[in-house]
């Protein structure tokens, strides 16, 4: 995991899409059609934003390429 992944376990979907690369559509496309799973991939902050789990995000993608 790089650095900039390592520093902040959660971080909004614009920071998010600028770290790895996805559009913010294409996120939100994967938390609505259930790709990503909150509590998992994803976080609802107290103030309600959605929130990307850089942890999450990583087990992710290690799951994808077992």
């Amino acid at each position: 995991m790089n650095d900039a992944f390592a520093a902040v376990r959660y971080t909004t979907i614009r920071k998010f899409s600028e770290l790895s690369g996805y559009t913010e559509d294409a996120v939100r496309s994967k938390i609505k059609r259930g790709d990503w799973l909150q509590d998992r991939e994803w976080v609802k902050a107290p103030d309600g934003r959605i929130l990307i789990d850089m942890v999450g995000y990583s087990a992710w993608v290690i799951r994808g390429c077992e």
